[in-house]
């Protein structure tokens, strides 16, 4: 196709890639600038913003740097919690949207799309307001101080989640209806309990979808920063405190984070590709 393709349409092409791809290099780029701003000119390569002890600059690098580093652990807090609560319960709603018959079913079905569409700062003002009224008014039944209902990780999960669901629901559902159902009543005529055949002929055929979904979900909570800047706490995922860091005057170690998230993404989406050419078997 592309051998045959006009002289307009390659230059489109290219001008596409080269808009998309721009940006990201020259981030990449500057994450080795030997300056103390992440801009041209450059004045040399260095490690330094990505191992420097901050004798050079004044600041360290991002793999010495504490808060840096307490900012990617308190991302994974919320990323793996998320990517384990998306596939389980993606996988139990792709069952019952595709297995089971009850009213509105198709509205349902419509509503699980709501949060997609929904703006993430909108999103998170909802919950933060509908968890902040339900905790005041236990507190005051209860006498007792319900903390993980003001904002912090608690609600973080519950918001990235309420979103991040909807997508992996979509990806296991997508495989789920391609399954066919003989091969689960061949099973039970041969004797095999419900339990058995899910976990010996289903899930084993959902697994691609699965790790699809979970790659998906790991992704973007790592890279969600709308609904998290609303529901965060005192501890600050990367993407906050990256922002936090550009607003005070940012260094190359901004970029050097930059890049780290780019090679995490496309280490990412190398796996999600795998699993989807396991799911098309």
């Amino acid at each position: 196709m592309w051998n045959n393709a006009s002289p307009a349409f390659r230059l489109y092409v290219l001008a596409f890639y080269l808009f998309l791809f721009t940006p990201l290099l020259v981030v990449a780029l500057f994450a080795f600038n030997a300056s103390l701003f992440p801009a041209p000119p450059w004045k040399g390569f260095t490690l330094e913003w990505f191992t420097g002890e901050g004798v050079i600059f004044g600041k360290p690098g991002i793999l010495k740097d504490p808060a840096m580093l307490r900012a990617m652990f308190t991302s994974l807090k919320v990323a793996l919690p998320v990517t384990v609560l998306a596939v389980v319960l993606g996988t139990a709603n792709a069952f019952l949207l595709e297995r089971k018959e009850f009213p509105g079913k198709s509205l349902l079905a419509m509503m699980m799309l709501w949060p997609l569409v929904i703006p993430g700062v909108i999103l998170g003002i909802s919950i933060l307001a509908f968890s902040s009224r339900i905790a005041n008014g236990l507190e005051s039944w209860l006498n007792m101080d319900l903390d993980f209902l003001r904002p912090g990780l608690f609600l973080v999960i519950l918001g990235q989640l309420s979103f991040i669901l909807t997508i992996s629901t979509l990806i296991i559902a997508a495989r789920l209806k391609k399954f066919d159902r003989n091969l689960e009543e061949a099973a039970y005529d041969l004797g095999a309990g419900r339990w058995r055949v899910l976990t010996t002929i289903t899930l084993p055929f959902l697994r691609p979808a699965m790790i699809g979904a979970g790659l998906v979900a790991l992704l973007m909570s790592f890279e969600n920063f709308n609904t998290t800047l609303i529901l965060v706490g005192s501890d600050a995922p990367l993407p906050i405190y990256l922002y936090g860091q550009m607003r005070e005057g940012a260094t190359p170690a901004v970029n050097a984070a930059s890049l780290l998230l780019m090679l995490v993404a496309g280490s990412l989406a190398v796996l999600v590709a795998f699993a989807n050419r396991g799911e098309g078997r």
